[in-house]
C-alpha cells in the first residue's frame, strides 16, 4: 500500500544533509556575485567620468538603470519561476547578467552604459529571489531564519569584496578589466549551478515529476529512508488558486500579508541604500574628513554580515516576527543616540556599525519570513515580487538623500527621520504575526469545514 509523505515534514524532521549545505553554499556563491555586480558602478564611476568628460549628471541614470532593472526583473521572475522551475530561471539570470556586464565592459559612450546595465539589472533581479526560494524549499524550518539570512550576508560581503578588487584591478587594468571580472564570474557560477545544483525537491513535488528523480533527491537527503511505497505531497494549501501563483500572491487570504511585506521590505531598503549611498557626505558635513567618513561608512557596512547571522539567530530562537521587532527596536534606539556621540569618531563608528547590523540583519530576515509565508507553488513569485516593490524603496532613498542634504539637515536628524519608517516595520510586522497567528489560521480552517 502507498503511503503519502508530507514533504515539509519530512525535510523538517531529518537532519541537514551534506546535499542541503551544499545547496546553501552554491546560493550563498550566487549572491555574493550578485551583491559584487550590483556595486560595481559604483566603483568605476568615477574612472569613467574622467576617461569620457562626463558630468556626475550624465552618470546618474546609468548608476540608477539597474536599480530600475532589478525591480522589473523580480517582479517578472518570480511567476516564471514558478511555471519553469527555480533553477531553470536561476541558470538563465546568470547567463544573462553575466553577457550584459561583459558587453558593458566595451560599451563607448553613456547611452549604450545604460542600457547594457539596465538589461543586466533585469536579470539580477531574479537572482536573489530565486535562491532565497531555494534554500526555503530545502531548509528545516526550525533553522530556516538563519540559513536565509546567511546566504543574503553573501550580498554586503560580494560589494565588499568588489571595493577590494577594484582597489587593486582599476589601478592595473582600467576599468574595463573590472567590468569584465563581473560578467565572467556570473558564466563560470552559471555552469556550476547547471552541473551541480538540483531543481527545488517541492517544485518537483508540485510539478509531478517522475518519482524516480524525486526519490533520488531523497535518498542524498536520507540515505536511510525507504521510498519504495512512498509519494510525497504538499502542505495544503489555504487557496484555491494553485494553477496561478500571481492570483495567489493578492488572494484575499494572502493579499494583507503581502502588503506587510512590501511595505517592511521597501521601508528597510530605503533606510539602508540612503545610508549606504548617503552616509559619507552625511559624516564629512557633520564634521568627519573624507577618509574618516568612507571608513565609517565600511564599518557600517561591515556590520551587515554579523546582523544576519543575529537576526537569524532571533527568528530560530524565539519567533522569526518577534525576531525581527527586537532587530529594528535594537536599530531605532542607535540611530536616536548617534547623534548624541559628537565628533568622537569611535563611538560614531560603532554608532553606525551596530544600526548597520541590525538594519542589514533585520532586512535580510524578512526574506525568511516571505518564503514561510507563501505556498509552494506560489514561493518565488511571493519573494520576487516583494524584492521587485522593495526595490522602489532603494529608488526613493537617492532622491530623498539629496533632498534631506540639500535642506542643510545635520546627521543626526537625518537619523532620526530614519527611524520613522523603521517604525513602520515593526507596526507592519507586528499586525502580520497577530493576523496570520497559526491559533486564528486553525480557528479559520475549523470554520471552513464546519460551512
Amino acid at each position: 500500500m502507498t503511503q503519502q509523505v508530507d514533504l515539509r515534514e519530512f525535510i523538517d524532521s531529518n537532519r541537514v544533509s551534506p546535499l542541503q549545505k551544499m545547496i546553501i553554499f552554491l546560493c550563498l556563491m550566487i549572491v555574493v556575485v550578485d551583491g559584487m555586480d550590483i556595486a560595481i558602478m559604483g566603483f568605476v564611476a568615477p574612472v569613467i567620468k574622467h576617461q569620457w568628460g562626463i558630468s556626475t549628471t550624465d552618470l546618474a541614470p546609468v548608476m540608477s538603470a539597474a536599480l530600475v532593472g532589478l525591480a522589473l526583473g523580480a517582479v517578472i521572475s518570480g511567476p516564471l519561476a514558478d511555471k519553469f522551475g527555480r533553477k531553470k530561471l536561476l541558470v538563465t539570470n546568470l547567463i544573462g547578467f553575466g553577457l550584459f556586464t561583459l558587453l558593458a565592459a566595451v560599451s563607448s559612450n553613456v547611452t549604450e552604459l545604460m542600457i547594457f546595465r539596465l538589461i543586466a539589472g533585469l536579470f539580477m533581479g531574479g537572482v536573489m529571489p530565486q535562491a532565497v526560494t531555494v534554500v526555503t524549499d530545502y531548509s528545516p524550518m526550525r533553522i530556516n531564519g538563519r540559513m536565509v539570512t546567511i546566504i543574503l550576508s553573501g550580498f554586503t560581503i560580494g560589494a565588499a569584496l568588489g571595493g577590494f578588487i577594484a582597489a587593486w584591478v582599476i589601478p592595473h587594468f582600467n576599468w574595463h578589466a573590472m567590468m569584465i571580472i563581473g560578467g565572467i564570474l556570473p558564466l563560470i557560477l552559471a555552469v556550476i549551478v547547471f552541473l551541480k545544483l538540483p531543481e527545488s525537491i517541492g517544485y518537483k513535488v508540485l510539478k509531478q515529476h517522475p518519482k524516480p528523480e524525486i526519490d533520488a533527491i531523497i535518498h542524498k537527503m536520507a540515505p536511510d529512508f525507504d521510498t519504495r511505497n512512498t509519494v510525497f505531497v504538499l502542505p495544503q494549501p489555504k487557496t484555491n488558486t494553485v494553477d496561478n501563483p500571481v492570483k495567489t500572491v493578492v488572494s484575499p487570504f494572502y493579499l494583507l500579508g503581502s502588503f506587510f511585506l512590501w511595505w517592511s521590505y521597501a521601508s528597510g531598503l530605503f533606510v539602508v541604500y540612503l545610508l549606504g549611498s548617503w552616509l559619507p557626505m552625511m559624516s564629512n558635513e557633520f564634521g568627519f574628513s573624507i577618509s574618516e567618513s568612507a571608513l565609517i561608512t565600511a564599518i557600517y557596512q561591515l556590520g551587515g554580515p554579523i546582523g544576519c547571522v543575529a537576526c537569524g539567530y532571533l527568528m530560530d530562537k524565539i519567533n522569526p516576527h518577534i525576531g525581527l521587532v527586537i532587530a529594528y527596536i535594537i536599530a531605532i534606539l542607535f540611530m536616536v543616540f548617534v547623534g548624541n556621540v559628537g565628533h568622537n569618531f569611535v563611538l560614531y563608528s560603532t554608532m553606525c556599525f551596530f544600526i548597520g547590523m541590525w538594519m542589514n540583519g533585520a532586512n535580510a530576515g524578512i526574506n525568511g519570513i516571505s518564503s514561510a509565508f507563501y505556498p509552494v507553488f506560489a514561493r518565488a513569485t511571493g519573494n520576487s515580487w516583494m524584492h521587485g516593490i522593495g526595490r522602489l524603496g532603494a529608488v526613493a532613498s537617492a532622491f530623498a538623500g539629496a533632498y534631506f542634504l540639500s535642506l542643510g539637515w545635520a546627521a543626526n536628524k537625518i537619523f532620526l527621520v530614519l527611524s520613522l519608517p523603521t517604525l513602520g516595520i515593526i507596526i507592519a510586522l507586528l499586525l502580520m504575526k497577530i493576523i496570520y497567528s497559526p491559533k486564528r489560521l486553525k480557528q479559520r480552517e475549523l470554520d471552513n469545514a464546519s460551512v
